[in-house]
């Protein structure tokens, strides 16, 4: 994991696969209702939060240092999965999800959300695009692809795994490369795609954001981050002293917690700085918890802001942690896929996610990439914020809360 100065740049690429077919949308998806209040949104906002602190409950106990993936991306890409499945296999998946059982209202805050990331805004850049790729003499419900193509905005193409599947893999990941600004390469390694795979679903979404007020560069110097009270690295630290600006902002006494919005005003990173060890929030840390501590933060006059400059990549295989959160019968010659193709012919061989972030003065840069393969059958005085040690950190779309990005940053340096 190498750490670099960059541009301030957002992106989430969430690819799914599932045997093969390929959605490809970007921009605006049409509503097929009429678009459901904040309330109803907060449904769906409210199940992929939850997934993203379940996920990361299952990461930080296998990983020690870096953390970073896209729960919206995931969450994204699971949905358009979920309408094809049926019965035990459809029950696991909400339950990990918590997908709403009502499928009308589902697909209408699915929607409305999506449209509302969508919006063109000349502050900053943001596009979803869902894909799915067919085996192309495969028989698929008509009925599936209609829903996954009017609610979600993917539309289907056709690859052959059967007799080129190398070629088909090489096709996917330069999709994906290509769609994450050359960032996640090779998603896909040698030998996922054969000729027993049938369906790739894809997610992706690109963010381009510029902190509402940035730090100047003149004021990042090499600094000391605390690993641990006997670990100190140097890293370079930016540093801020906001005269006029105020930031959404609270001290919960157990950690502080910062509001860095973007220029636009509808996107911005939450930093959950703990006031001791990272241990001694992590483990008590809910959406529940989140809400509450958003919910009291208040427009705060601070004398000084430190953050360091971070650049790390991830990858994750999903099968096991998704199976131990509650969904082992989707990757099980007893899944039900029969949404997709009318017959239980299809279960989940692979689940990949990829995901890239970098933070500096501008702004930030994230990439996050999922791929599901089917296959046949410390204390701090005063008004400071200094992140000289280990933090929490996620990228939220403000009006709904609904996380894109979650993470920790255990060693900036690594």
């Amino acid at each position: 994991m190498n750490w670099k100065i960059l541009t301030g740049i957002v992106t989430i690429l969430i690819i799914i696969i599932i045997g093969g077919i390929f959605v490809f949308h970007e921009g605006i998806i049409t509503l097929p209702e009429s678009k459901p209040n904040l309330s109803d949104i907060k449904n769906v906002v409210d199940a992929n939060n939850q997934f993203a602190l379940d996920y990361y409950s299952k990461l930080k106990t296998k990983n020690e240092g870096n953390i970073f993936f896209s729960p919206f991306s995931i969450s994204s890409a699971f949905i358009m999965v979920y309408e094809g499945a049926k019965n035990e296999t459809a029950e696991e998946i909400r339950s990990v999800f918590y997908f709403p059982e009502d499928s009308n209202l589902r697909r209408a805050e699915y929607t409305s959300i999506f449209n509302e990331l969508s919006k063109r805004d000349k502050k900053y850049t943001i596009s979803i695009a869902n894909a799915l790729w067919a085996q192309q003499d495969y028989q698929f419900s008509k009925d599936y692809f209609d829903n996954v193509e009017k609610y979600y905005g993917g539309k289907a193409a056709n690859l052959d795994f059967v007799k080129e599947s190398e070629k088909s893999r090489q096709t996917i990941n330069s999709f994906i490369e290509e769609q994450t600004n050359n960032k996640i390469k090779d998603l896909i390694p040698s030998g996922f795609l054969n000729n027993m795979t049938r369906l790739v679903l894809t997610n992706a979404i690109y963010f381009k954001g510029i902190w509402q007020w940035e730090f100047d560069t003149s004021d990042t110097h090499n600094e000391n981050f605390k690993i641990t009270s006997d670990n100190v690295v140097k890293v370079p630290m930016m540093n801020m002293n906001p005269q006029k600006a105020s930031f959404n902002y609270i001290n919960t006494g157990d950690a502080q917690i910062l509001e860095l919005p973007y220029k636009g005003g509808k996107i911005s990173m939450l930093v959950i700085l703990p006031t001791k060890d990272l241990a001694s929030i992590e483990s008590s840390l809910t959406a529940e918890k989140l809400n509450k501590y958003k919910s009291k933060m208040k427009e705060t006059k601070l004398d000084s802001i430190s953050l360091p400059k971070f650049e790390f990549d991830t990858k994750y295989f999903m099968n096991d942690t998704l199976s131990v959160l509650g969904m082992p019968t989707a990757f099980s010659e007893n899944a039900d896929f029969s949404g997709m193709t009318g017959k239980k012919d299809l279960y989940i061989g692979f689940v990949i996610h990829q995901a890239y972030v970098k933070v500096d003065e501008k702004g930030t840069e994230a990439v996050g990439a999922t791929a599901v393969g089917t296959k046949y059958s410390v204390s701090m005085p005063g008004n400071v914020f200094r992140a000289d040690h280990p933090f929490i950190f996620l990228i939220q779309e403000k009006d709904t809360g609904d996380i894109l990005f979650f993470g920790r940053v255990v060693n900036p340096a690594s």
